[in-house]
């Protein structure tokens, strides 16, 4: 995405001083900030490894000159009693990005995880997981950074770099036809290039958005359609747009989505049902 490194910085400088305040006082105390150390991420429990190179650049953004060094990559499979890292920094500086590298982590490696368990179940499959905009306010970025890693495909980041005109904006536009002439000529004028998507809640509504949308919208979201609703809507829609599924998708009927030969499923759920995994930041004496 664009200006990541830009977002990444703004989000750890706003964090570190979250957490740290007018100063670290447990660690200011009793450490010198002349004194040098090592610690590692221990890893307590199974799943997939999401949040490495966030660590390092954590790392770095304190004190550029640390030495971190990974033993796993971000994606890998993770094993208790493995050991992820291993940083040399001054200890003032591991102490401080301790609880921001394992809130990260912790965090991306349950979305990371669970989200490859969604992607494991469509391999074979034409479609794909798509994540959402349900996430946790100012983490988005990790949220989805681990959606990425874990196989699933990003959605819109924000509401900024794509059109979605979903049923409140249709409802109070007026209608589906007029909702898309107005954000086609919003996009001529103002945005060109920029994408729009179009939800729809029935059959009619397919049929009057393929009618008005083509060569204007690029995908179609059938939103709480069941399987066997998206297979009567795919002929009808063809070749001209992409499809996405939404709504009540889950490990128990996302096979049943996939073979119905959507391109696109969204789930919310990687982001907002995802359990944090245990891994712990460790001194090395």
């Amino acid at each position: 995405m664009e200006n990541f490194d830009k977002l990444f910085e703004k989000l750890v400088k706003d964090a570190l001083l979250e957490d740290i305040g007018t100063g670290d006082h447990s660690t200011l105390c009793c450490i010198p900030a002349t004194e040098s150390g090592t610690a590692v991420l221990k890893i307590k429990e199974d799943g997939v490894l999401a949040g490495m190179e966030a660590a390092e650049r954590i790392f770095r953004y304190v004190e550029p000159d640390c030495v971190f060094r990974p033993f796993k990559r971000d994606g890998d499979a993770m094993r208790n009693g493995e050991i992820a890292f291993e940083v040399d920094a001054r200890v003032q500086t591991i102490l401080q990005c301790e609880r921001l590298v394992l809130n990260c982590m912790q965090r991306m490696s349950g979305i990371a995880g669970l989200t490859r368990q969604y992607t494991d179940q469509l391999k074979g499959f034409h479609t794909r997981v798509l994540d959402t905009r349900k996430t946790t306010p100012n983490f988005r970025l990790f949220e989805k950074w681990a959606v990425a890693i874990g196989g699933g495909v990003n959605h819109r980041f924000a509401l900024y770099d794509m059109i979605m005109l979903k049923d409140n904006h249709i409802d109070y536009c007026g209608g589906i036809t007029k909702a898309v002439e107005k954000a086609w000529n919003y996009v001529q004028e103002k945005a060109p290039g920029m994408l729009i998507e179009v939800e729809t809640r029935s059959l009619e509504d397919v049929k009057e958005l393929v009618s008005c949308g083509k060569g204007k919208v690029f995908r179609i979201m059938l939103d709480n359609f069941t399987p066997d609703r998206i297979r009567e809507a795919l002929p009808l829609i063809g070749k001209d747009f992409e499809t996405e599924a939404s709504g009540g998708i889950n490990l128990t009927n996302l096979v049943d989505y996939a073979k119905t030969g959507v391109d696109f499923v969204s789930v919310g759920a990687l982001i907002h049902q995802a359990r944090s995994v245990d891994l712990s930041l460790k001194a090395v004496k």
